[in-house]
């Protein structure tokens, strides 16, 4: 081998190792970007779970606020549940004149309580229903009221037993009638559901 041909494939060897070792820093240049680029990444990514996390500790703290509120609203006024589950007064004055729905209070003292509460609902929208309310005791006393139009949807009614006024002894109540009168419905045939019925205290 010439010196001449030595010295083409010493230069070729060292061009190779040039090629390599560039080919090698392209490499590492390349892998050092996409490193620095994922860590540039990671705050933002953090930043999100933070703020993601603020709001899911804000939701589920006012979740338990409300839930403490209605426990404290629901503890704050004792009731006597009288009935539970839907009643209905299925009236048709042919020849009826009234509809009742009765529940029997066995001479029940309701001295310390406020207020009847009950839930009631018409099942015919366009139909105009009073719903008469009374109470009876074992002197014979009688008190009514009346409640005007009865909606369609579930509605919770309260009604002060204030409001009963030929009521004087509530120590001794035998009887709480719901009623629709044929003169207080705008149709003969109707429907009327009584519920959740309870005296508060």
């Amino acid at each position: 081998m010439t010196d001449n041909a030595f010295y083409v494939i010493n230069e070729k060897v060292k061009m190779d190792k040039k090629d390599i070792y560039e080919h090698l820093a392209k490499i590492y240049l390349d892998a050092s970007s996409k490193k620095k680029k994922r860590n540039k990444s990671y705050p933002k990514l953090f930043q999100n779970l933070f703020i993601v996390s603020i709001f899911v500790a804000v939701g589920l703290t006012t979740t338990l606020f409300t839930s403490l509120a209605r426990r404290q609203t629901l503890n704050s006024e004792t009731a006597l549940v009288l009935q539970n589950g839907p009643a209905k007064i299925n009236f048709n004055f042919d020849p009826a004149k009234k509809e009742i729905y009765s529940i029997n209070l066995n001479r029940l003292n309701i001295n310390h309580s406020r207020a009847l509460a009950f839930s009631a609902r018409n099942m015919y929208p366009k139909d105009k229903i009073a719903l008469r309310i009374e109470f009876s005791n074992a002197f014979k006393e009688k008190s009514e009221i009346y409640l005007q139009n009865i909606p369609s949807k579930w509605k919770d009614f309260r009604v002060d037993l204030t409001e009963f006024k030929n009521i004087n002894d509530w120590s001794e109540i035998t009887t709480l009638a719901f009623s629709v009168e044929e003169w207080n419905a705008s149709n003969k045939k109707g429907l009327v559901y009584i519920d959740n019925v309870r005296l508060l205290k």
